[in-house]
Formats: C-alpha cells, structure tokens, sequence
C-alpha cells in the first residue's frame, strides 16, 4: 500500500484539497497521464477528436460500454459523415442504422440534434457546454465530454467511474457542483481529450467499486482514501427478471421486426411475442408509437417512422 508523504494532507475532516494545488497538481496530471498511455486501448471511436464524430461516438457510447460501440460507430459515420445527412435522412433508415445498440431513442435524440446543428449552427456542432447540452438527448455528461475531446476544453465529463474517483481523491461525499468543480479544476488543461480517456480508465479498471486496486493505482500518493477504501457488504436483492422477460426486451423485438420490412412497407406484428401477451405487446406498441418510433395505420399495420 502506498502511503502519501506530501504536505498538507489529512485524513476525513478537513485540509483535502489543499495538496492538488500547485506543482502537486502537475504531478499527479503527469502520474494519470503516463500510466494511462501505454493502456490507451486501439480503439478507433477514440482516434478522432473531429467535433461530430466524437457527439455521435459520445451518444452511442451512453449506457453502453465504449468497445462494443467502435465497429457501429464506423458504419454509422460512413453513412452520415455530417450533421446535415444525418438531419435529412429518413428516421427509418436512422433506425436500422442503429441495429444492434439498443436504446433506440437515442437515435431519434440524435437525428434531432443533427437537425438542431444545422438549422441553429450551420451545420457545425457548438463549441460551449451550453451550446452542446441544449442539443437533444446531450446531457452533462455527453457535453463536457465533447467539449474537452473536440474542442480542448479543460472540462471533466463526470460519469460514474470518475465521480467514483473523485470523491475517493478528496475523501468525503461531495454535492453535485462541487463534484464538478473538484473535476473540472482536476483536468490537465494542455490535453483535456486524454485527460478524459485517462480518468475514465482509472475508475474502470483501478478504482473500481468493490476491491479497488489501490496498490496499483498511479495517483495513490494524492489520495487520501488510498489503501483503506470500506467498501459495503453486498446487499441481498431478489433475483432480475429474465431479460426476456423485460419490456426492453420487447420493445427491441418490435423495432427489429419493423427493421426487417422492405423500405416503407407496413406489416402486422404478432398478436403475442415471446412470454409477453397481446396486452403487454400493445401497451408496448402504443409507447413506441408515442416515442416517434414507429408508426401505426387505424386498421393496426405498423412500420417505422417514414420522416
């Protein structure tokens, strides 16, 4: 276990910010960012820090781990290279783009953040944070995260990983904004983008929630919960449902029927689909239909949406 030396430090109560100031704070950016380059994974959703790209590869990467996203992340960028392709195309074909991703109402959020680029910005994704959270479906999280990426913005994109970090860092729960402060002033102003990669990682692999790795951790020496992490006893919960047997899972069957239908065509879907009956399949279909994401004729044919 490593153990800090550095003055100024204290344990819980009080004095915890005060050793990430200064040259302190210069060398524990340089520690994060040294051991993080050799890690860096190949991906190529992360070789780019062109401004759409990198919203599109932020969106998909939204509850989804960022490795499954790399190879639809290419095909998707081949078929709308630019906000204004995305914007004219047709939410159907958006939709089978989309195939395999799940959270399919991202995609509607994203098309209708092309639109929003190119008819409130010319076609070019905003710069600000504000500029990029009014965008839809771009929440705190993705805008910081474009922010630091494309535009070297010396902003932290808080997730659960680095919020994890962070608060381990200083050492006491910390409300909402002064989390992001703590962050944002954490950020290695000359490379925000590998700054964030680099955080990320830490948390998703070093310091994670149960058993963290503390003797392996790069920046144990400015922690003051290094080596004496409490971590809860897991607690007992009933077993989850068969995904199966999940409305997601019915939702994603329907989408993947409708994608199955030729260009425009309107088909029938089954009155039971799998273990979920005709109730449960309508009410599934009426939130659908609700979300923009499929159609319905009066006499029950469905498709997906045409505009």
């Amino acid at each position: 276990m490593k153990v800090s030396t550095l003055s100024g430090v204290e344990g819980p109560g009080g004095g915890r910010t005060e050793r990430l100031q200064g040259d302190h704070l210069r060398r524990f950016q340089a520690a994060l960012l040294r051991w993080y380059g050799p890690r860096a994974r190949p991906l190529r959703i992360r070789a780019t820090r062109e401004p759409w790209p990198v919203l599109v590869s932020e969106i998909m990467s939204q509850q989804t781990q960022i490795s499954r996203v790399d190879e639809a992340w290419v095909a998707f960028m081949q078929r709308y290279p630019a906000p204004r392709d995305l914007a004219r195309a047709s939410t159907a074909d958006v939709l089978r783009a989309w195939a395999g991703l799940g959270y399919n109402r991202r995609a509607l959020n994203l098309q209708r953040a092309a639109a929003a680029i190119v008819a409130e910005h010319a076609g070019r994704v905003p710069a600000s944070v504000d500029g990029l959270e009014a965008l839809p479906g771009v929440g705190p999280y993705t805008a910081r995260a474009v922010a630091a990426i494309a535009f070297s913005q010396p902003v932290a994109a808080v997730d659960t990983n680095v919020r994890r970090v962070v608060t381990r860092l200083i050492g006491e729960a910390l409300t909402p904004r002064r989390l992001q402060d703590e962050a944002d002033r954490l950020v290695a102003s000359d490379d925000p983008a590998t700054w964030t990669h680099a955080s990320m990682e830490l948390g998703a692999t070093v310091c994670v929630a149960r058993n963290p790795r503390c003797g392996d951790c790069p920046v144990a020496d400015w922690c003051v919960s290094a080596g004496r992490v409490e971590v809860p006893a897991r607690r007992t919960r009933s077993a989850d449902p068969a995904f199966e047997l999940t409305t997601r899972w019915l939702r994603g069957r329907i989408i993947a029927q409708l994608r199955a239908l030729d260009g425009e065509a309107w088909g029938r879907l089954p009155a039971t689909i799998g273990a979920h009956d005709s109730e449960q399949v309508e009410s599934a279909v009426v939130a659908l239909q609700q979300e923009g994401l499929l159609e319905r004729r009066p006499d029950g044919a469905v498709r997906l949406p045409s505009e």
